[in-house]
């Protein structure tokens, strides 16, 4: 039995359809919050629901009094992939305590409640590429963190590596680079140019088009972290990892434009913004480790991805 925090979301509700589809049983857990339009959340359940092996239960993370709900459940989970929480870099900025709560507060909660129960093999949980900052030629692991998001996310894996060591408890902390596909969320950047583009709209391109980033396919990421799962699970030893899961080849913010005009047959207007506070300017994932020790693998190319993108984007509208 699996632990899905997060559900609801766009890469926990993934990861519960395929395990799904392999007959697992998956308890998945999310509280339906607003940060994005809350209808997205309910149709992905919906496609859930419709699974005999899947519970949901509708918890609350920062309210550790909630997960009194999962009792019955306790002594039968056997991984917890974590990957509720407060996500959005610039969201951040201007909202920080809210990721104190929903990131740093709720994660203690969840590992409090499970620190003792022998039956959990393993606890993966959602780190992010933003802790890297912009990469750095030089030092391409550097992690000078430039918003309160990234800073939550570092403290999660600090935690981590204290509960290791307190109470023998295993994790992978991953570091996901810039994720999308279908069902994604609606306030990123791929999402956004298509819903824009569709309704004849100007799209907003930051720091005048000059972003590169490691658009990871989702369907890439949960084959990745059952990878991790079924490893890790034959692991006898205790263990404490982070690890990069981000498609290697960094994917300029123009070429994925000029890929979703062309899938639309025309060219689109174009708004221009400066470099926004807490932006990174480019991602790179560097998988070296990942590929040798867990045989990582990244099928979908990004002209692949925007085509599947599309295909479900017109089935939704």
């Amino acid at each position: 039995m699996i632990l899905v925090t997060g559900s609801a979301g766009f890469i926990g509700f993934h990861l519960s359809l395929f395990y799904l589809n392999k007959n697992k049983k998956v308890i998945g857990i999310d509280n339906l919050n607003n940060y994005y339009d809350v209808r997205y959340k309910i149709d992905r359940l919906k496609i859930l629901k419709k699974y005999r092996n899947f519970t949901f239960i509708k918890i609350d993370l920062k309210d550790k009094n909630s997960l009194k709900k999962l009792n019955k459940f306790k002594n039968k989970i056997k991984n917890i992939v974590h990957l509720a929480g407060q996500a959005g870099v610039r969201y951040s900025i201007i909202n920080p305590t809210t990721y104190i709560k929903n990131n740093i507060e709720a994660y203690i909660y969840l590992l409090e409640y499970f620190k003792l129960k022998k039956n959990i093999r393993s606890i993966l949980y959602a780190s992010s590429s933003s802790v890297y900052g912009d990469v750095n030629k030089k030092n391409p692991n550097s992690e000078k963190m430039i918003s309160v998001y990234a800073v939550s996310k570092k403290t999660l894996e600090h935690i981590s590596s204290v509960y290791n060591h307190l109470y023998n408890m295993n994790f992978i902390g991953m570091r996901f680079f810039t994720v999308y596909g279908p069902f994604g969320r609606p306030d990123m950047s791929i999402f956004k140019f298509f819903n824009n583009i569709f309704k004849n709209r100007k799209i907003d391109i930051y720091n005048y088009g000059n972003h590169s980033r490691s658009f990871t396919y989702v369907s890439d990421i949960v084959e990745n972290i059952d990878r991790l799962i079924n490893q890790t699970n034959k692991n006898k030893k205790k263990f404490n990892e982070i690890i990069n899961i981000g498609n290697p080849k960094s994917i300029h913010l123009m070429n994925v434009v000029n890929l979703i005009e062309k899938k639309f047959n025309k060219k689109v207007k174009k708004k221009y913004y400066p470099l926004q506070t807490g932006d990174i300017i480019k991602t790179e994932a560097n998988i070296k480790n990942e590929q040798k020790k867990y045989k990582f693998k990244f099928k979908v190319n990004i002209k692949q991805g925007i085509d599947n993108f599309y295909n479900w984007f017109q089935n939704e509208k």
